[in-house]
């Protein structure tokens, strides 16, 4: 294995590795929070700010960082513009959230959340610094450094958060302690990439850049805009005690695709971009990432949606029940959004930008309408409810088509993601059939978990056993290299 092929295979397990860690350490702290610390209203405020910041750091450097990671040539020529141009977008961005929190938080239901938002939303700016760094660590494949930058960001963030909440902030403490994380971050890349920190001003680049970034920077809006609508709706339909519920359901739904998905795309961007450049076949590629995904996906979001309302009451305690609810749906999603980040690299790679734009577009317009219906009349699990139709029934097919536009062929697709699907039903009817024969609580929790992924193992053995055979290609052996590693 040599070149871009070594390159993705180390970055491919420390990215894993590193995302599991922090995941782990998180989905601690949050328990941790919920059962002693912070009721549901608490976690509904800091909902509200999460959503907002989300959104602005999809748009605070106008999309122009991953010119870092796609273009050509020597980084440090344009490094210095994308710095300017990011830290301006972000410093506009977050003047214009403190004039508006006020009327922010009241649209979302929870005026009480304007502080919280003053506070949190200062990431942005710190974000816009430190993408130019991040970038280049991205494209450089080190993700030894992001790895401890990473870790000490959740050491820093948690210990922050933790202590403020125990002497009684709320909500607040959230907010601080993204604040410290972020600023942490900031230091650690600083350390890793001093040179990526020099402001500077070339037109022509800076004309060039906007043009690339603009329409990812709207793209990324909009897929934030559609990942966070449904918390936006509940919380200005329902308020921040139902809102506390569906983020606790939502951020459970979140494990697989923030373990899984995100371990993936910090390096699958990378590496598709060097298979339509040329390095290998682009579909190839896709296929044996899609499958891989697909077995290490499958089982938990199927456990998930199978044992929602077990799990709350396990891990959360009982006064977390009523989040089971939107977690059953929510898990489908969840399995829906790791195939969609998949599809959406590849497609960004393949140079698809406007169509992307149009689907996030039509996607988020879907949206809207339906969750807006069904949140009064069915609450949190009707949100939940409505995001699974939404996506199975107008986006999906809208996404086969894109991808077959670039060679990718739906038959090929399922070829390479029928097991682990046909698995994933087998999960969902073992767990629903063994956890009522079990005493109740922990141990029937874990019997009827253990018992249905003992089932998804023959479903399982065949793609991990593919997954390490090489497979021909018409391309060079660091394509081939990256297929067999990069998810």
């Amino acid at each position: 294995m040599t070149g871009l092929g070594r390159k993705v295979a180390v970055a491919a397990r420390l990215s894993l590795l590193n995302t599991v860690l922090v995941r782990i350490g998180n989905f601690a702290m949050g328990v941790i929070l919920a059962r002693y610390l912070l009721g549901p209203h608490e976690w509904g405020l800091y909902a509200v700010g999460a959503v907002v910041l989300a959104v602005l750091l999809s748009a605070n450097e106008m999309g122009v960082s991953l010119a870092l990671i796609r273009w050509e040539g020597d980084v440090r020529r344009f490094a210095p513009t994308v710095l300017t141009l990011s830290t301006l977008s972000s410093l506009t961005l977050y003047g214009a959230l403190f004039a508006l929190a006020p009327t922010i938080a009241s649209l979302l239901g929870s005026a009480e959340a304007t502080n919280l938002l003053r506070v949190l939303c200062f990431a942005v700016v710190i974000d816009g610094i430190a993408c130019v760094p991040n970038g280049k660590l991205t494209r450089d494949f080190a993700q030894g450094k992001r790895m401890a930058i990473d870790l000490a960001t959740f050491l820093i963030s948690t210990a922050v958060t933790l202590t403020l909440a125990a002497l009684g902030a709320g909500a607040m403490s959230f907010a601080w302690g993204a604040l410290a994380g972020s600023a942490s971050a900031l230091v650690g890349a600083a350390i890793f990439e001093p040179r990526m920190l020099r402001w500077g001003w070339d037109p022509q680049e800076a004309r060039k850049l906007v043009r690339f970034g603009l329409p990812l920077a709207g793209a990324s809006l909009l897929v934030l805009a559609m990942v966070n609508v449904d918390s936006m709706v509940v919380g200005a339909a329902l308020g921040p005690v139902a809102l506390g519920f569906y983020q606790i359901a939502s951020n459970m739904a979140g494990w697989p695709v923030r373990t899984i998905s995100e371990a993936a795309r910090r390096v699958s961007f990378a590496g598709f971009s060097r298979l339509a450049e040329g390095a290998g076949s682009l579909a190839d590629g896709y296929y044996k990432a899609f499958g891989i995904l697909l077995t290490a996906a499958v089982p938990a979001c199927a456990l998930l949606g199978a044992l929602a309302e077990p799990v709350v009451r396990v891990i959360y305690g009982d006064t977390w029940a009523p989040a089971g609810a939107a977690l059953r749906f929510l898990a489908v999603l969840g399995l829906f959004r790791i195939v969609y980040e998949l599809s959406y690299d590849c497609l960004i790679a393949a140079g698809r930008r406007k169509a992307l734009l149009a689907l996030q577009a039509w996607w988020l317009a879907a949206l809207v309408p339906s969750l807006m219906l069904l949140a009064p009349r069915f609450g949190i699990g009707g949100v939940a409810a409505g995001q699974v139709m939404v996506a199975l029934l107008l986006v999906a097919p809208i996404i086969v088509a894109v991808l077959a536009r670039v060679g990718i062929s739906p038959i090929a697709v399922l070829r390479a993601g029928w097991r682990p699907l046909a698995g994933g039903i087998v999960v969902v009817a073992v767990a629903r059939l063994a956890y009522p024969l079990m005493p109740q609580g922990f141990i029937a929790l874990a019997g009827a978990s253990l018992v249905a992924l003992l089932a998804y193992v023959p479903f399982a053995l065949p793609m991990i056993r593919n997954a390490r055979r090489p497979r021909p290609m018409e391309s060079s052996e660091d394509a081939a290299a990256y297929q067999t590693t990069a998810a």
